[in-house]
């Protein structure tokens, strides 16, 4: 899976929508984040690995590195 189907499929999962974690994540970053930029950078494959740790901390997960055997 790519980054957008796992974001959409966690996000989907919580039971909200992406408008809402960019609701709650611009009141704790403070700054004006608009879904729409979120979904295009998905779509383009341009998202920042920091964007996706902040909706993934809004979510209520995280990213582990697990090594393979």
């Amino acid at each position: 899976m790519d980054v957008r189907s796992e974001i959409k499929s966690l996000i989907a999962k919580k039971g909200t929508t992406l408008k809402k974690v960019c609701t709650e994540l611009s009141a704790i970053k403070n700054v004006e984040i608009n879904p729409n930029n979120f979904t295009n950078k998905m779509r383009r494959n341009t998202i920042k690995f920091q964007e996706v740790q902040d909706i993934l901390e809004v979510l209520n997960y995280h990213i582990e590195f697990v090594e393979n055997k």
